[in-house]
């Protein structure tokens, strides 16, 4: 039953209002519809009752006594009413709110609809890894309907110390938001991202000099070898009980990862691109590899310089089919070493199928310790990449040359059908693969003088 106070619902009146065996409202004598609910338990909530314009009876929550005034709540509520004059269902609109989709769910099918359905597993894993690292911990508890420009603006500013990084977070936003329209999400736009302005980004311009690759030839040949000392960072440990005698304190890594670093060098490639070749893409005979996953979104084709030829002759196992990768993963290396060691003598031993390919991670991890060793602490993995360019270039190739030595997408539509092995790029490749070969071994460069057939041989 109703009940209604001839008294206006002030602070000092709501606290007078004790609790009873069943909930019970007050409403205003000044308004209309606006009301305070007693609960048994003490609690005392407000509200507007009005009806819709189709008839209906709605309560409309304003808000907690306590949490809220009871000068907050009329106001609120003469809000409720106004909305309710107009043809607008405010509970309605609450509940379609609430209904609506956040920004975890919008994610969540970015990436299933989108990002796993329409780029490679390279791309996947990072965009993957920015949208779980960054974007859902900033946005996930929003609404996707209620994300404004400086919820993602305070993202971007968050990683301005990082402005290669914002950049990418603001692009993938973007995207997603754009996606949020075409979905329904959102209205047509209201990408929140517009006008955040990019971070100015500074390209590094890293090469390795001829000392520089000298080094790094030092210490790949060392951890191979005796292998690389331990980084031993606390304090005290040094003197550990337990901790192995100096002597013992190295790391020697597997054959692949330094030969992963020489290709690096020799071939121009990307990392991904090298740890992901298998036998069946080289073809020796006529001095290419065929890679069938790469950044343009095709199959290219990589000339082999004599150094690669050497490196890749050193790998190559008797049996191609049990052991398909180049650059087999480093536990199966380690495993099938010890499988040799232990049954010495053993020929009819079967060796198992690798794992797989060596994982990114491990080269990268590998990676840090080597350029520590070699004195290169600011030289990233491209920066191999970078180096083959820069002497490609030093070296009086045109710019057409050097990109088609490194396989840039500018000419991809141009060359589409064109050998990348031809004549100009295998001679440029020659004169790049000897001339950080001989810096890796500390000797000088020899002359390279094309052959017409070197196919052939």
């Amino acid at each position: 039953m109703r009940k209604t106070t001839d008294r206006a619902l002030t602070k000092r009146f709501v606290d007078s209002l004790t609790p009873e065996a069943k909930a019970y409202p007050r409403f205003d004598a000044n308004l209309g519809g606006f009301g305070v609910r007693v609960h048994p338990t003490g609690r005392k909530t407000y509200f507007v009752q009005y009806r819709n314009k189709h008839g209906r009876s709605r309560w409309f929550l304003l808000g907690v006594h306590g949490a809220i005034t009871a000068e907050q709540a009329r106001i609120d509520a003469k809000g409720v009413l106004q909305a309710v004059a107009q043809g607008v269902d405010p509970a309605d609109a609450r509940k379609s709110f609430r209904n609506a989709p956040d920004m975890a769910d919008l994610l969540d099918r970015y990436i299933a609809d989108h990002v796993r359905k329409r780029n490679k597993p390279s791309v996947r894993a990072e965009l993957e890894r920015v949208v779980e690292r960054y974007i859902r911990p900033a946005l996930g508890s929003l609404k996707v309907a209620a994300v404004t420009r400086g919820d993602v603006e305070k993202l971007h500013r968050s990683l301005a110390g990082t402005p290669r990084q914002a950049n990418v977070v603001r692009a993938i936003c973007s995207k997603v938001f754009n996606l949020a329209e075409e979905w329904e999400y959102r209205p047509e736009g209201t990408n929140p991202c517009r006008k955040i302005t990019r971070y100015s980004e500074h390209h590094r311009e890293r090469f390795l000099s001829a000392d520089e690759l000298g080094r790094l030839g030092a210490v790949l040949r060392q951890a191979e070898s005796e292998g690389l000392p331990w980084k031993i960072s606390a304090e005290g440990k040094a003197t550990a009980k337990h901790l192995p005698a100096e002597r013992h304190r190295r790391t020697i890594y597997p054959r692949v990862v330094t030969a992963a670093v020489e290709l690096l060098l020799f071939t121009g490639c990307r990392l991904s691109e090298v740890l992901g070749i298998r036998w069946e893409h080289i073809d020796l005979t006529a001095g290419t590899i065929v890679l069938p996953d790469t950044k343009a979104g095709r199959p290219q084709t990589v000339a082999i310089n004599a150094p690669a030829r050497q490196v890749l002759l050193a790998l190559r196992p008797d049996d191609t089919q049990a052991n398909p990768w180049v650059l087999p993963n480093r536990s199966r290396t380690v495993a099938v070493i010890q499988e040799k060691s232990e049954a010495r003598g053993s020929a009819g031993r079967r060796r198992r199928a690798s794992d797989g390919p060596l994982k990114k991670d491990a080269m990268e991890a590998a990676w840090q310790k080597i350029r520590a060793v070699a004195g290169l602490d600011d030289v990233h993995l491209h920066d191999l990449r970078h180096t083959v360019g820069t002497y490609a270039g030093q070296s009086g190739a045109n710019a057409f040359l050097v990109r088609d030595l490194l396989r840039h997408s500018d000419l991809s539509m141009t060359h589409r059908y064109v050998n990348k092995a031809d004549d100009p790029v295998r001679t440029l490749n020659d004169l790049v693969g000897e001339r950080i070969a001989a810096s890796l071994e500390g000797r000088s460069a020899a002359e390279i003088v094309p052959m017409r057939n070197a196919a052939k041989l």
